[in-house]
């Protein structure tokens, strides 16, 4: 399928990082639907892309009738039957392996055989998750970085069975969105998250030990290896739940010790220290 002829797309998740891909989405002129069980995340996700395109259009990067073109393209469901005519389904529910294999089998009786199935998820396997689709050639993982809006990149993440076509569909769709593309294999973590991971489990050690406070931390590696943020505020702006997931299937994925989860960490995470969304991690936030 040509990138030209995506004129429909889904995103299965209202959240933060569902409702980021349906902005650049629709603001690239695709009609998108964002289907979610929950109505009120439905409602919280269209808020959300309403007042970023406000930002963005007091930033002047975007027009007004740009932004209000784009809130047109979008529409909202809670049922999975609605995606029928999408060219491309991104799914961007919670990095519940069950919960994703449910959602792509159910998606496979859906959609038509041309539709590209791709997962936003950021560390699990999208051969396993292929494997649970009809079609595991046109499943493909696309793994958008928060905040979608602005950060550029995309990594395109090729299954064992993904084939070229839908690849190469999914590298020119990217760059429709204005991101840059980048294909990697399908390994545990790919490549972000295989790198950042470790960095921030780090940071959490050196804390946990007392080499450092946390604005020491976050400082060193701000003003010494100029990081814009420092790896516990980068934590805490992930969602530390969501960093100790992904250290965990590192860990148990690669079978190396580098990748352990630091004990301080799954301490928060058990405490629901969570980061911003919950507003308190490693450091403190008044407006969560």
């Amino acid at each position: 399928m040509a990138v030209d002829e995506m004129s429909r797309a889904g995103v299965v998740g209202a959240g933060t990082m569902g409702a980021g891909i349906a902005h650049v989405l629709a603001l690239a002129g695709i009609d998108t639907r964002i289907v979610d069980v929950d109505e009120g995340a439905l409602e919280r996700g269209v808020s959300t892309i309403r007042r970023n395109l406000d930002r963005q259009v007091g930033r002047g990067k975007v027009q007004e009738d740009e932004a209000a073109a784009a809130l047109g393209r979008l529409a909202t469901s809670t049922e999975l039957d609605d995606l029928g005519d999408a060219a491309i389904v991104v799914e961007a529910a919670p990095e519940d392996p069950g919960l994703k294999a449910e959602l792509f089998e159910r998606l496979s009786g859906i959609v038509g055989p041309e539709t590209i199935l791709a997962s936003n998820t950021s560390s699990i396997s999208i051969t396993r998750i292929a494997s649970h689709a009809a079609r595991p050639g046109r499943v493909v993982g696309m793994h958008f970085m928060n905040p979608v809006p602005v950060m550029q990149l995309v990594e395109v993440i090729r299954g064992l069975e993904t084939t070229d076509a839908t690849t190469a569909a999914v590298l020119d769709l990217a760059g429709r969105l204005g991101k840059t593309p980048v294909e990697v294999a399908d390994y545990p973590g790919f490549v972000s998250n295989r790198v950042l991971m470790p960095m921030i489990n780090e940071a959490v050690f050196c804390l946990m030990e007392g080499v450092a406070d946390r604005e020491a931390i976050d400082t060193v590696m701000k003003l010494g290896m100029n990081h814009p943020m420092g790896p516990l505020a980068l934590a805490d702006l992930i969602g530390l739940d969501t960093c100790l997931h992904i250290l965990e299937v590192l860990h148990r994925d690669l079978g190396e010790d580098k990748y352990r989860p630091c004990p301080l960490l799954r301490k928060h995470v058990a405490a629901g220290r969570l980061g911003r969304k919950s507003g308190r991690g490693f450091y403190e936030y008044g407006d969560a």
